[in-house]
């Protein structure tokens, strides 16, 4: 199966569009959303689009592929709107032996490992997309789609049989990892 893996869309419907644009190009089976999904945030500008009531509506839609992480600026008022699960703070996907831990970034991230073993470790929150080594775990952090930090483009990210591709939110891959 081929999963997408986006996180930071912070309310922005033209990002999320081109998101769900590449999904049903590329013929994603799970869209893995990492948090931060409706609201903007407090430290944020207002993004380009910001319309979360047509972005609850899109995603609902797909609501049976969809897994989704609780981020900081997601909240019990945001799950009111949305028809799949969003405050859990991680989860683990298993794929073909593979433990992938996915979460938002604002409680495990890689200065602060979660506990057990797992053979990648998956997060946004930053809103800078990286793709690194540490103590024989990946960490891969997907950027956002609408607020990249650091002179980044806007990012997101596919995993399918082993390998982690990170994309521009034009669908432009940037770099791959196989586990």
């Amino acid at each position: 199966m081929k999963y997408l893996l986006v996180s930071d869309i912070h309310g922005s419907l033209p990002a999320l569009e081109k998101v769900l644009d590449f999904y049903d190009r590329e013929r994603c089976g799970m869209l893995c959303i990492l948090g931060d999904i409706l609201n903007y945030g407090p430290r944020n500008s207002l993004p380009g689009g910001l319309d979360p009531k047509a972005i609850a509506e899109r995603l609902n839609r797909r609501a049976q592929d969809i897994v989704a992480i609780r981020g900081n600026c997601d909240s019990e008022v945001d799950q009111m709107l949305l028809r799949f699960p969003i405050l859990s703070d991680y989860l683990l996907l298993v794929d073909e032996g593979k433990r992938l831990f996915l979460t938002h970034g604002h409680i495990y991230n890689k200065e602060k490992m979660p506990q057990g073993r797992f053979d990648a470790i998956v997060y946004g929150h930053t809103h800078l997309w990286e793709m690194t080594r540490q103590e024989g775990t990946l960490v891969c952090n997907t950027g956002s789609v609408t607020f990249p930090k650091g002179g980044n483009v806007p990012t997101f990210m596919t995993y399918e049989a082993g390998v982690f591709t990170a994309y521009s939110l034009d669908g432009e891959a940037l770099k791959s990892v196989r586990l």
